[in-house]
């Protein structure tokens, strides 16, 4: 459900197509409040509604993930500043989801340690306090708002999380982990007081599992999953030339699961899509969509055994081949999906 609620260029380009903006963050500086407010509005509107939900239930799908903005409760909630709020877009989507009958992830559209593009909450979320407190008032309201909620299956406290880790004999950019680690701490402590025990917790691994080993594994901690993105991890490492190069990506993928299943947590794919990483020149548009096929085939087996997997985005209004759900998962057997 990405570009929904939140707007992403490559889903929706021709939002962004007279602004000469890439992020959301540069659309309100290049339009101003009032002309982002209305675009914003008319999108949220338009790009997705009930019929787009029926066509999810019936494609095979029991579950949704939808990345849900920092500023979703507009004025009511931690300061929005011109940003637009869109807590009635959420209530309408879950229930949507419960006639339907399918289950709705929430995920926090926050990006700890990640570099300043589009995600003006923060910059580094742990080392900025009041930052830190208005996502995690966020999460504490959301979760309240819909604790009693049929279709509130969990709740993802980041998105896309951008972890500090040693290479050589300097850290590379990013949030500590021992600080990431106090916040989803503190994040699940806030879901269980507002919504029981029963809506899952999803902590985002940012490709470095080995740092939430056995964290929150113990018995005082109940529902938790750790998210393993796939879109594109290890692929610029990988030569996906061929059938063998599939299969070599594939096996990089079964290894980060097998990975982040050493926390002693329940692994869930939060973002995958059948995009290989790298063009082949030599490669016809016939042949690799050929081989795009193989490569999502084989992800769909590798996922299967965990307790949920999540296609990136089920639309792009441009119907991008490996990005959208509708496109890409088209020529597959419902049974494949279920």
């Amino acid at each position: 459900m990405t570009g929904w609620l939140t707007l992403e260029s490559w889903v929706t380009p021709e939002v962004f197509a007279d602004s000469g903006a890439l992020d959301e963050e540069a659309l309100l500086v290049a339009l101003g409040a009032s002309r982002y407010a209305d675009l914003v509005r008319d999108h949220r509107e338009k790009f997705m509604d009930r019929e787009d939900f029926v066509r999810i239930a019936a494609r095979g799908f029991n579950a949704l993930r939808l990345p849900v903005p920092w500023y979703v409760f507009g004025e009511e909630g931690p300061d929005c500043g011109p940003y637009v709020g869109c807590i009635e877009h959420v209530d309408r989507a879950l229930d949507w989801a419960e006639e339907i009958g399918l289950n709705v992830v929430f995920a926090l559209a926050i990006n700890p340690g990640a570099p300043h593009e589009g995600d003006v909450m923060c910059r580094d979320l742990a080392n900025m306090r009041l930052a830190r407190d208005s996502a995690l008032d966020v999460v504490y309201r959301l979760s309240k708002r819909y604790a009693s909620r049929v279709g509130f299956f969990g709740i993802e406290i980041a998105d896309d999380v951008v972890v500090q880790h040693r290479r050589g004999l300097t850290l590379t950019d990013g949030v500590p982990q021992h600080q990431l680690r106090n916040y989803y701490r503190e994040a699940y402590e806030l879901v269980r007081s507002a919504a029981g025990d029963d809506p899952v917790v999803i902590m985002p691994d940012g490709g470095f599992p080995a740092g939430f080993v056995n964290f929150m594994a113990q018995r005082h901690y109940r529902n938790v999953w750790v998210d393993a993105h796939m879109d594109h991890k290890d692929g610029k490492k990988i030569d996906v030339a061929g059938p063998s190069g599939v299969r070599r990506l594939v096996d990089a993928r079964k290894r980060a699961l097998k990975d982040a299943a050493r926390t002693g947590m329940p692994v869930m794919v939060g973002k995958w899509s059948s995009a290989l990483p790298l063009a082949d020149a030599q490669m016809t548009p016939e042949g690799r969509i050929a081989l795009e096929r193989v490569y999502t085939s084989e992800q769909l087996e590798a996922y299967a055994a965990c307790p949920a997997w999540f296609f990136n985005t089920w639309k792009t209004s441009g119907l991008l081949t490996s990005w959208d759900a509708r496109v890409a998962l088209s020529s597959f057997e419902r049974g494949m999906i279920v």
